[in-house]
């Protein structure tokens, strides 16, 4: 009889029980089946302002045990690694709470409100040489990263264009007044879904210098539930600019969350002297790809040699899903946890896309490009 070594456990604690906090869970019960990891997740502590909604969740997300006391949960001696996924505005405080206690953490998009609170956030990190993550969860799909590659390998030549959109209609005229239309605690479409194309373009094509853009708020007024009556929405619900990137190449980007008619519109184009890719993240297994060659986009159809898709299936074709990238971010912030080694998403990628956000935000108040 041959009998496995029984692997060590890290303690997981989860701030938040919404839909990403639903994610975070479900990543976390999964991920050992899916990756041989060196740790296995133990779902030790959830916590949420809302008892009756954490109680009636617990049962579904698989965690010990419950408080409504973040604080707590953070300081709780079993857990090891604090996953964030509250509104934008209580990231810092619990992300500085958790470093202050040596714990690593795994912060849901934007890593905050503006630059400079980000910017604590990844010098504190650094200093006590915290691991972080920040979820940029659509940057683990396989065909971003061959996406990537081809950039890379010159497949496509000299780049000349990046065209990229993060559209989704969940915040149409008819959304009520919440925390993601308040300025300092959602801060609006560029912020929401903005930062996801941008993380996908600095992936692709490096850092960006200097921004021109403008914010557009098209639902000024959205009613307060609570107070009965309509009041002044202050963020933006759709922004666009334009973006110089450190190689030379000038890039178009835009956010908007009444974008009515698409889901989950993410998408790019990159063109080169020779060839082109598209992708788009509503068809989230394809990459399309021109050469000048064949004078027509192919499509590349996600299969086991697109790793880490052959952990999930050995057939091309079978698709992998939303969730199924966040079990993938879940492993690298396991494995980066265990062997101290910082991931490519970490706070530190956070802050300079935060600087990013700012600076669209200035260039748009004052009218003109601004450097980063």
């Amino acid at each position: 009889m041959t009998f496995y070594k029984r692997k060590k456990k890290v303690g997981i604690g989860l701030i938040g029980s919404g839909f990403m906090g639903k994610a975070h869970a479900n990543a976390f019960r999964s991920v050992s089946g899916i990756f041989n990891l060196p740790l296995i997740p133990n779902l030790e502590v959830i916590a949420d302002i809302n008892l009756k909604s954490l109680k009636n969740s617990q049962a579904s997300s698989g965690f010990m045990r419950l408080t409504d006391k973040w604080k707590d949960l953070i300081k709780d001696k079993n857990v090891d690694i604090v996953a964030i996924t509250t509104p934008n505005i209580l990231h810092k405080e619990m992300a500085l709470y958790a470093i202050a206690l040596g714990k690593t953490v795994y912060c849901e998009k934007p890593l905050s409100i503006d630059s400079k609170s980000a910017s604590k956030m990844a010098i504190k990190a650094k200093s006590n040489k915290i691991i972080t993550m920040v979820g940029f969860t659509f940057l683990r799909n396989p065909m971003i990263h061959l996406a990537k590659n081809i950039i890379d390998s010159g497949e496509i030549g000299e780049i000349r264009t990046f065209n990229g959109i993060h559209a989704e209609d969940y915040m149409g005229d008819e959304v009520s007044h919440s925390f993601r239309t308040t300025a300092n605690s959602g801060g609006g479409a560029l912020m929401d879904l903005g930062s996801h194309i941008i993380s996908i373009g600095k992936f692709l094509l490096g850092s960006i210098t200097e921004v021109v853009g403008i914010e557009e708020n098209n639902v000024p007024m959205r009613l307060d539930v609570l107070k009965k009556k309509l009041i002044k929405s202050e963020v933006d619900d759709r922004s666009i600019f334009m973006a110089r990137f450190s190689k030379g190449v000038i890039g178009n980007f835009e956010a908007c969350w009444n974008y009515t008619g698409s889901n989950m519109k993410l998408a790019f184009e990159v063109t080169g002297s020779k060839g082109a890719i598209k992708f788009n993240q509503e068809r989230m297994n394809e990459l399309l790809f021109y050469s000048k060659k064949t004078r027509g986009f192919s499509k590349i159809e996600s299969g086991p040699e697109h790793q880490p898709y052959g952990n999930f299936c050995p057939a091309p074709g079978h698709h992998l899903g939303f969730n199924d990238l966040k079990i993938i971010e879940v492993a690298d912030l396991i494995n980066a946890h265990h062997n101290r080694d910082p991931v490519f998403t970490d706070f530190e990628e956070g802050y300079q896309i935060q600087l990013i956000i700012d600076a669209v935000k200035k260039s748009s108040k004052y009218k003109r490009w601004v450097k980063v």
